[in-house]
């Protein structure tokens, strides 16, 4: 079976009614946890970025705490799950002050963990590609922004 394209499937569904409209979310939301998660941010969470981001901080927070640090194998691992997680939300969102908050908290945490990602290549890279991002994404804000971040940014350079 083909996926039709966003314009089609825009086009139908302005032609739905309202309740075979939600019938249609609730099937997408039951078949796939991410379109579920998506789908409870767009309904409960939108409106408030600043609380989301706070969510997923401490989201964040308690996965490092579970990371096991005597392996860097198994921690390279969790580290990885982690930003998957972080921009999975970002995603979600799909703002960039967003993005920029998460990926930051991201290097910042791992930063202070005391994982020794400095004795893996792959982690230092991974690292250095999220600091790039968040450079990526800062460069779209307003100038008095940019500043701010920049200077946040300044400290987790390695």
């Amino acid at each position: 079976m083909k996926a039709s394209s966003i314009n089609e499937l825009k086009q139908e569904l302005s032609n739905l009614p309202s309740a075979q409209l939600l019938d249609i979310c609730l099937k997408l939301a039951r078949f796939k946890k991410e379109n579920k998660e998506l789908l409870s941010f767009l309904l409960f969470e939108a409106d408030d970025e600043p609380g989301y981001i706070n969510n997923v901080k401490m989201e964040i927070d308690e996965q490092f705490e579970k990371v096991n640090q005597e392996n860097l194998y198994f921690a390279k691992k969790s580290i990885r799950k982690i930003l998957r997680i972080a921009n999975k939300h970002i995603r979600y969102a799909g703002s960039k002050t967003v993005e920029i908050e998460l990926l930051t908290h991201f290097c910042a945490v791992l930063n202070g963990s005391g994982i020794p990602y400095a004795k893996s290549t792959a982690l230092v890279n991974l690292y250095q590609s999220q600091l790039k991002k968040i450079k990526k994404a800062i460069e779209t804000l307003h100038e008095d922004l940019q500043y701010d971040y920049l200077k946040e940014l300044g400290g987790l350079e390695l």
